[in-house]
């Protein structure tokens, strides 16, 4: 697991002040980046956004909380999930604004695609995690083949 804390400050924001989505797709794909990394021991490459949900907008000023846990292990890929909440700093309020799901492959010192260790889910909401990444993989691959 990765966290990762960042002020959202006016430069990250729109003129209505939220944070721009293209500076929190780039924190998430960071934050999964080294959730991946670290399990494998290994540089990753971004694959695959599966999906990006906006529930919330984030505001200047707001802290910005990332989480990043694997869900799925192939040979060579990991699927990482990725949630964003903003918390208020002065209030102490926290929300849950994003979610997204993030294929990385992890590669070798010449960056041809290696293998990974495993990953064993063992509390019921990993297995349920492990069970809707395969399904979100095969959805993947089957666009992959149509497209």
């Amino acid at each position: 697991m990765v966290e990762m804390t960042e002020l959202v400050l006016p430069n990250d924001t729109n003129i209505l002040g939220n944070l721009l989505g293209g500076r929190l797709m780039h924190l998430i794909d960071v934050a999964g980046a080294m959730a991946a990394s670290r399990h494998s021991n290994r540089v990753v490459a971004t694959v695959a956004l599966d999906s990006l949900d906006f529930r919330h907008p984030v505001r200047c000023g707001e802290l910005l909380i990332l989480k990043a846990k694997l869900t799925w292990v192939g040979r060579t890929s990991m699927e990482v999930k990725v949630e964003v909440f903003a918390e208020n700093y002065r209030t102490g309020a926290i929300i849950q604004t994003n979610k997204a799901y993030i294929t990385y492959v992890a590669l070798d010192d010449e960056g041809i695609p290696t293998t990974v260790p495993a990953l064993i889910p063992r509390t019921e909401e990993e297995k349920y995690e492990y069970e809707q990444a395969e399904i979100r993989r095969k959805e993947r691959l089957k666009r992959k083949k149509t497209s």
